[in-house]
């Protein structure tokens, strides 16, 4: 019976030290994370800030093939809306953009943040560049 007691206060002995020391190993601090480029040259950037080993803010932009950010004039031909349908679909994904940085932020949790449609190649760039920066969160612990 002792040993069984001992056996029991060590497991929470250690399951205790592992949660206090933050199971996902991030370092305080601010990281940026850039996916691949996609078959029309646009690529998403992601920045995310962690305070106590959780996501406590976290900012989505995607870029056009030349660098500008997809933003109000995103599917907009030289400044005029001229196809309102493909405008509204690239408003659709910059809407889905911050959906997906503002969920994310709330819950600190990749699996919860869940595709739009119509706004899918967003998505995955989103989930890519989440990942690089927690990379280098989690790089910057072993430091």
């Amino acid at each position: 019976m002792r040993n069984l007691s001992v056996c029991f206060l060590f497991s929470l002995a250690l399951a205790l030290t592992a949660a206090g020391c933050g199971s996902r190993g991030y370092t305080d601090g601010v990281y940026t994370g850039k996916s691949g480029v996609d078959d029309t040259g646009a690529w998403g950037e992601v920045t995310i800030t962690i305070t106590g080993e959780r996501v406590s803010d976290c900012r989505f932009i995607t870029r056009q093939k030349d660098g500008t950010i997809k933003d109000e004039n995103y599917g907009k031909v030289n400044g005029e809306i001229s196809n309102q349908n493909y405008y509204d679909k690239a408003q659709l994904a910059v809407r889905a953009m911050e959906q997906y940085a503002r969920v994310y932020r709330e819950t600190g949790d990749l699996k919860k943040v869940e595709a739009v449609s119509g706004a899918t190649i967003a998505f995955d760039q989103f989930n890519e560049a989440v990942e690089l920066a927690l990379e280098k969160a989690r790089k910057s612990r072993q430091l």
